[in-house]
């Protein structure tokens, strides 16, 4: 009998392709075992309110009378709401055509996509036009929008950082390209080495694979290092001289942990070069509210601009943007207050700044926590998280271990994280779900649970690992880099 269209057999060979490390085994497991009563830290995703992240007060205020717009008719709002937040709100309800219960243009509310270009004015010193940023559910949609114009067919190549953010495997997949990796460079705390991007973009050609874009993920995720201005000048020079597209991957700008490599984005530096780069190259840069000291996941608010797309080209992908109608709207409103917040003078200004500030000193102290943590465990290495939220340290495990690992049928570093799961209930994401060199095993971490819960975790982390490296040692050492 023959298998049904939706029989798995019988399923689009793309779809079977996709694997996605960070909703993976690990993340399954432990969903079990919190069915069974144990207490899970899933610090497998960057997923801030989840790990008790509180959220800002303004938007939220903002976004509840958008959603209740007849709090605003009620004679006591003055008392409940404050004044900047009522006035914002009925900004916001004025741009739309009905409310949050109706679709938008499908780039998203245009009052709000010229909030989008004003914030990039300001952070760049460069114009942006409106008509050139589409709003889009979360960043992730919009990566999505731009590899599916971009990939042809399985003989287009797309650069992509190692290790990586495994959303871009799994596009590049789905969409049926080829994926062409660059490896970062551990050692020099995870920056470019452009004599292995050239040899990548070769060896790609050799196999007759057109190499059509590049990758940045800036700060880096899951290595949580802030590029220089030189490795991103040098970036754009080289997309210039192969003819690639620049996807610039910028969604953690809000969260630097240190003060001698600031964010700076790629955009920016290509307006500085001048001519003909910064007429020439084609650039996408992408940005959400579910990262920074906002964390607002779940509302599913972001953007990408385009640099140098022909208006052709443009055209296209509103085109294609229209067939889901609308991005939703309350995440478009987020979005606007993320870069519009409340300035200095207004009411709401003083608790804005507090809360935000809060945040990001808080993260901060927890990347100092979690790096010097693993640093102080056995046969572990970690780089400091320089930014973005997660911690990737490399973990040297004993050949036993790796035997072990074989022997149970798992890559050697999930053996090690599912070990750590069921001892501790600390949920990770083994790296070798974003890629790594042969023979190197890392994990990934947020730096996300709560600064006074992190002694606890890093204190129980060691203790599982120093554990684990005492019953498997003694059998030909670890493996080195």
């Amino acid at each position: 009998m023959a298998p049904k269209p939706l029989d798995y057999e019988s399923l689009n060979e793309n779809v079977k392709k996709v694997a996605y490390a960070v909703r993976g085994e690990l993340y399954l497991r432990a969903s079990e075992l919190q069915k069974e009563g144990k207490k899970i830290i899933f610090t497998n995703v960057g997923n801030p309110h989840a790990l008790g992240q509180k959220p800002l007060s303004f938007p939220r205020q903002v976004v509840a009378l958008c959603q209740a717009p007849f709090l605003l008719d009620d004679p006591n709002v003055n008392l409940m709401f404050p004044a900047d937040a009522i006035a914002r709100a009925k900004h916001y309800l004025s741009l739309t055509s009905g409310g949050l219960g109706a679709y938008s243009d499908s780039r998203g509310l245009p009052g709000i996509r010229k909030e989008v270009a004003d914030f990039i004015e300001r952070r760049d010193g460069y114009p942006s036009d409106p008509e050139l940023i589409f709003l889009t559910d979360g960043a992730s949609k919009g990566v999505m929008q731009i590899l599916n114009s971009v990939i042809r067919n399985e003989m287009d190549g797309i650069l992509v950082p190692v290790p990586q953010y495994p959303l871009y495997s799994a596009a590049i997949s789905l969409f049926g390209g080829s994926l062409v990796p660059y490896y970062l460079e551990e050692e020099a705390n995870w920056s470019l080495d452009f004599n292995n991007i050239r040899q990548s973009v070769a060896a790609a050609r050799s196999k007759g694979i057109t190499v059509r874009a590049m990758v940045i993920i800036n700060p880096g995720n899951p290595t949580g290092q802030c590029l220089s201005e030189a490795n991103i000048r040098e970036l754009l020079r080289f997309c210039f001289r192969e003819n690639l597209v620049l996807l610039a991957d910028e969604v953690y700008q809000q969260n630097i942990y240190q003060d001698e490599r600031p964010f700076i984005s790629a955009r920016k530096i290509l307006f500085d070069m001048g001519p003909p780069m910064s007429k020439e190259v084609q650039l996408v840069s992408f940005h959400t509210v579910s990262k920074g000291y906002w964390g607002e996941c779940g509302q599913r608010g972001g953007y990408f601009e385009m640099t140098n797309l022909p208006p052709k080209t443009v055209d296209e992908i509103y085109k294609v943007a229209s067939v889901s109608l609308s991005p939703n709207v309350p995440g478009q409103i987020f979005l606007g207050l993320m870069v519009n917040p409340p300035k200095p003078g207004d009411i709401s200004y003083l608790k804005f700044a507090t809360e935000s500030k809060a945040i990001l000193e808080s993260l901060r102290k927890r990347a100092h926590i979690m790096t010097d943590g693993f640093n102080s465990c056995k046969n572990v290495v970690c780089n400091f998280t320089e930014g973005a939220m997660y911690s990737f340290p490399q973990i040297r495990l004993p050949q036993k271990a790796i035997e072990a690992a074989k022997m149970a049928g798992k890559a050697p570093d999930v053996f090690y994280c599912l070990k750590l799961l069921e001892a501790t209930g600390i949920s990770t994401v083994p790296g070798s779900g974003f890629g790594q060199k042969e023979g190197v095993f890392h994990l990934r971490t947020t730096i996300l649970p709560a600064e006074e819960d992190m002694p606890a975790i890093m204190a129980s982390f060691k203790k599982f690992n120093d554990a684990f490296m005492e019953q498997y040692e003694g059998y030909g050492g670890y493996s080195r880099m």
